[in-house]
């Protein structure tokens, strides 16, 4: 599997870069400091290489991309603006996708009945998150 992993917090991304590393999980990064020019060596490196992650800050990676090598993507703090949270979503959703593209958002143990969409699978992760497979996106594309 290849993952893009997106968060709107580079802070976050910091301790997932530090749990990654610590597993010994190889990784591509993107925040809205990265140059153009790296962006597009980045992203030809993912769509080649056999690194599985690829960990993008939500607005940095929400357009200009086109990411089909992953097959998952997970949102680790799902956004309030879920139109720019879909265009990132949309990142693994290109022409020429061939693969199965299923998205994740993790959330809150504790979130109220009432808060879940409907049609949301849910499923603990551990300590206080769950994750929530997104079923607007999990469907294959081309």
């Amino acid at each position: 599997h290849k993952v893009l992993l997106f968060s709107q917090f580079t802070s976050v991304l910091d301790e997932i870069e530090k749990a990654l590393a610590k597993e010994k999980i190889e990784d591509h990064r993107i925040t809205g400091s990265v140059s153009k020019e790296q962006r597009i060596r980045l992203v030809d490196s993912f769509e080649t290489d056999d690194v599985p992650v690829f960990c993008i800050s939500l607005k940095a990676g929400g357009t200009g991309l086109n990411l089909t090598a992953a097959d998952i993507v997970i949102h680790y703090d799902p956004w309030w603006n879920v139109a720019a949270q879909n265009q990132a979503t949309d990142r693994a959703h290109r022409i020429g996708q061939r693969n199965t593209v299923t998205v994740y958002d993790l959330i809150e143990h504790d979130r109220g009945a009432d808060q879940k969409a409907s049609g949301e699978q849910e499923c603990s992760c551990g300590g206080d998150l769950v994750w929530r497979r997104n079923p607007e996106y999990c469907t294959g594309s081309g």
